[in-house]
């Protein structure tokens, strides 16, 4: 066990950001070689470090939440910053999952013979460096850090300072047992404040890729003040979409799972769309049960028509409420309302509900998503219930990485060509041999 004086973060002493964005860049190389076995051991030895540690961990989380009570911290705030030990217990389950997910890195994505004896090979490696910026949740600090090991990347980890103390001891718990299990010492850098994220930024020789998770004005600020790739979304402006084909009692029940299951998330939806066909029997019941929970209304003109609501502006179809409110907007087609939500939404899920099969797959083609469902609540959008090992992040980027992202998402790929003393001499000129370029199922050995 870690003794009462390790409570501050050891690995990082005096060593400035730079300092510890070196160690982790020195750290990555080794990390992308290592082997499943080692990365697999050093995940259950974490668990296990966790479990030994959870007085440790409880009394510095209390620590954190005795600051935020004084500080009036918001109650959703205060209930994703606790970390007792059903979470602890959740968390390490959480871990055991990711262990037996198939290990990433490595992979052969595709073969070809270029010529006999000349073969291309596009496999699987871990993009190196990732920081993390991250909400005052100390299971996320976790998760992230295990998707990172397991995907063989090195992590810079910066949670929010309401976490303060309980980040600090899971960083070295964490850190210390992947080390104990043959990691290479520095793979996990923690910040800590504003300042070491500005100067974070400016670090592009030793960062490769940055995510940011947190307010969308953070996440914007992020993007505006680096040179470094940033994977993430700066809204999550969600819309249920109700088709005139739509069987009425799912589609009022997905839009209060959708909506209120829990509000202040970026999977929750912010606008129902609901077609004029079915807006006359829908509204009345669906104000009804929104307002049941709790939930204020904003609605377009057609929709003041129908129930009594506020009147919505320009600006509501453009904000993420991650509150008890919700827009909703009576449209005449499916054509209008994908128009509607290419215009105001932010990319990240949107929802058909709709008993028309091939309607569905227009929305899905059509809507400028990167989570496109059909009959089922925005809240699935989730690295976890993907089955992707949670995640770190959402991604609304069109890069390599969409939607949750999870171990996939923290990989890039490499190309390797196995050849035999060949020269590109023989495949130039009036006499050049011609390439073969003939797909192979062949794995890279």
């Amino acid at each position: 066990m870690l003794g009462q004086t390790n409570w501050n973060f050891r690995l990082r002493g005096k060593m400035d950001i730079q300092s510890i964005a070196s160690h982790c860049k020195k750290a990555a190389i080794f990390m992308s070689a290592l082997s499943s076995d080692i990365k697999d051991n050093a995940l259950q030895n974490i668990i296990k470090a966790l479990e030994e540690n959870i007085d440790l961990i409880i009394e510095a989380n209390k620590n954190d939440l005795g600051q935020a009570k004084k500080d009036d911290l918001d109650a959703p705030l205060m209930k994703r910053l606790r970390f007792d030990r059903t979470k602890i217990s959740e968390t390490c389950d959480g871990i055991e999952s990711l262990i037996k997910l198939e290990d990433p890195v490595g992979k052969t994505l595709s073969a070809m013979e270029l010529d006999k004896g000349l073969t291309l090979f596009k496999v699987s490696r871990p993009i190196g460096v990732i920081g993390v910026v991250f909400e005052s949740r100390p299971d996320a600090l976790v998760q992230i850090a295990a998707l990172c090991l397991k995907s063989g990347n090195s992590v810079l980890l910066k949670g929010g300072s309401e976490a303060s103390a309980t980040n600090r001891i899971l960083a070295t718990i964490i850190s210390k047992a992947g080390v104990d299990a043959k990691l290479p010492e520095g793979w996990l850098g923690l910040l800590e404040t504003r300042s070491d994220v500005d100067q974070m930024l400016k670090l592009e020789t030793s960062i490769d890729l940055i995510i940011p998770r947190g307010s969308n004005e953070f996440v914007r600020y992020i993007m505006d003040n680096t040179v470094i790739p940033v994977l993430g979304h700066a809204d999550g402006i969600c819309h249920l979409y109700i088709d005139r084909f739509a069987d009425p009692k799912m589609a009022i029940d997905l839009s209060i799972d959708s909506k209120c299951q829990y509000v202040a998330v970026c999977n929750a939806t912010e606008t129902i769309l609901v077609h004029e066909a079915l807006a006359g029997e829908i509204l009345p019941v669906l104000k009804s049960k929104l307002e049941e929970q709790g939930v204020k209304i904003y609605g377009c003109e057609n929709t003041g028509a129908i129930i009594d609501v506020e009147a919505a502006t320009e600006v509501d179809w453009q904000t993420e409420y991650l509150d008890l409110v919700v827009s909703i907007k009576v449209v005449p087609s499916l054509k209008e309302a994908v128009a509607h939500i290419n215009r105001y939404g932010s990319g990240h899920t949107d929802v058909i509900v709709t008993g028309d099969k091939k309607r569905a797959l227009s929305f899905m083609d059509y809507a400028d998503t990167a989570d496109a469902f059909v009959n089922c609540s925005s809240r699935f959008a989730d690295g976890f219930r993907f089955g992707l090992g949670a995640e770190v992040g959402i991604s609304t980027n069109k890069i390599h990485a969409r939607g949750p992202v999870g171990l996939e998402g923290l990989m890039i790929y490499q190309w390797r060509l196995m050849g035999d003393g060949h020269m590109v001499k023989e495949y130039t000129g009036k006499t050049a041999k011609p390439f073969t370029h003939k797909p192979l199922n062949k794995e890279f050995s």
